[in-house]
């Protein structure tokens, strides 16, 4: 898709100092970012509390490093950077004072789809749209935990597609290879964290939308259980589908981030008991019984695994074998799954799309959603979600009836796609290409229930795939400490994308 010339962000009452779009306007500082990737979120937050580093200096180094990679990966949509530092700089007297919280002065990201304060919210869209005049309730929270957003990062058209890449933006590309995408939707997330822009960010997933890019870029990515973290100023975003989640380098970041942001708006439906993702990210799992799946739900493609994707895979297996697990094949029972999710994410896209101020604008595929989803709204959204009850029985089976504790699947059937290999191509077309390659993820949207992407390795070409841990409703502690396990034993945060694939100039 073409890339579009950014225009400037007016400032307004909420943003205070400038607002813009990244790579355009003055610069309050111009650094030149240090070499190599920044700390991670924990590790900040503890040099922070020791006064090892300042959170001027942190978020001075974010933006560096975003205006450096912009030209080549294109992860953000927005930076605050004169807001930014000016909140640095008070969080720095905060700090001096002896305040504490858990992520006071450290820089973050939140996609595109939440609604920052003085911030157009245009969810991968085209056009103008007027500043948010309030923050979500997730970047309430990041801001009560002390935490300074730096920036919204690029989100695909309304979070459709394991794609990053849109006229209204261009193209956000892979640290690992800008020749491929990094996942979608939360792509721009998920290529600033990998790359070391900020150490952790939110996302959004709706059907693998946190989970996808986190596989395609060698990070950990948590969908938490629907409703733990808050999507006000939505009350049930797509449906019930679309949950807020996490993307970082290592399981305590990703787990620190969740607890940070975990909780309900009092306008909120779901409102799950609390969890202690940061504690759960130092306990050991115990002896646990995970079953192993191949099949994918029916999605009409006929695609399963790539045989790199299946060796990264049954590598993890067999390393969660080791470690005293029983790993064994299963096949969860599906159903017509599919047949709940199309009305239910057709009819969320249509209803964000029709609040587009210039519909003519969106994309033609965004516009035969919106078609679709305006006929099967209504009573057939109803129906798809009134089954959900008979699905959790038919599925949950495999944790209480067969009694596993954890579904493992590859969290997608193919590497990463080259950017534009979904362009020019019709709205059945799309859809069937991204259904062969992501068939894994969206059944756990349906159910509303949490996972987890851990990084599996690398294809011989060096593009990274993922696994999903997958469990039932509210099993987040469980999860966390197994992966937590997991990369204690493989160490996957100890590799980094190549510094010269993520500085050079993107390829034609």
């Amino acid at each position: 898709m073409s890339s579009a010339e950014p225009t400037e962000a007016k400032p307004t009452e909420q943003t205070g100092p400038a607002v813009r779009e990244p790579g355009r306007g003055p610069r309050p500082t111009a650094p030149v970012p240090p070499p190599g990737p920044g700390p991670g979120l924990v590790e900040s937050a503890r040099r922070l509390a020791d006064a090892t580093t300042t959170s001027t200096a942190l978020v001075a180094d974010a933006l560096a490093r975003i205006e450096a990679t912009q030209p080549t990966l294109n992860a953000f949509r927005h930076l605050r950077a004169e807001a930014a530092l000016a909140e640095a700089a008070e969080a720095d007297r905060r700090l001096a004072a002896g305040e504490r919280l858990p992520l006071l002065g450290v820089p973050v990201a939140v996609k595109d789809d939440t609604d920052v304060a003085g911030l157009p919210t245009h969810f991968g869209c085209d056009g103008e749209r007027p500043p948010a005049a309030s923050d979500s309730e997730a970047v309430r929270r990041l801001r009560a935990a002390g935490a300074v957003v730096v920036g919204k990062t690029n989100s695909c058209e309304l979070g459709q597609w394991p794609f990053t890449e849109g006229p209204a933006f261009g193209a956000t590309r892979n640290p690992w290879n800008t020749a491929h995408t990094p996942g979608g939707s939360s792509g721009g997330s998920a290529a600033a964290v990998a790359a070391g822009l900020v150490p952790a960010a939110l996302g959004s997933d709706g059907a693998g939308s946190v989970r996808i890019p986190a596989a395609w870029t060698h990070l950990v990515g948590i969908k938490p259980q629907r409703g733990r973290i808050s999507v006000h100023p939505h009350s049930d975003a797509f449906q019930g589908l679309t949950v807020n989640g996490t993307l970082a380098r290592t399981v305590a970041d990703a787990a620190l981030l969740l607890d940070a942001v975990a909780g309900a708006h009092p306008d909120d439906f779901h409102r799950p008991p609390a969890v202690r993702a940061a504690d759960a990210a130092r306990r050991d799992p115990g002896r646990l019984r995970i079953a192993l799946a191949w099949r994918p739900p029916l999605t009409l493609t006929g695609a399963g695994p790539d045989p790199e994707v299946r060796r990264a895979v049954m590598l993890l297996a067999e390393t969660l074998a080791r470690l005293g697990h029983h790993v064994e094949e299963a096949r969860p029972r599906y159903g017509l799954i599919g047949l709940a999710f199309v009305p239910r994410a057709t009819a969320g896209i249509a209803e964000f799309a029709a609040r587009h101020p210039e519909p003519a604008l969106l994309d033609p595929r965004t516009r035969s959603a919106l078609r679709t989803g305006t006929r099967l709204g209504g009573r057939v959204v109803r129906a798809a979600r009134a089954r959900e009850v008979r699905q959790h029985r038919r599925i949950g089976a495999l944790f209480d009836a067969s009694g596993f504790d954890v579904l493992l699947t590859p969290t997608t059937a193919a590497p990463p796609p080259r950017i534009g290999a979904f362009d020019r191509l019709s709205a059945w077309r799309t859809d069937l290409t991204m259904a062969a390659a992501c068939p894994y993820a969206w059944p756990w949207n349906v159910l509303g229930w949490p996972g987890v992407n851990v990084p599996a390795g690398f294809t011989r070409s060096g593009l990274p795939v993922g696994a999903q841990l997958l469990g039932p409703s509210r099993s987040e502690e469980r999860l966390i400490a197994l992966a937590a396990q997991l990369e204690g034993d493989l160490r996957w945060y100890e590799h980094r994308p190549p510094p010269h694939a993520v500085h050079r100039p993107p390829p034609p």
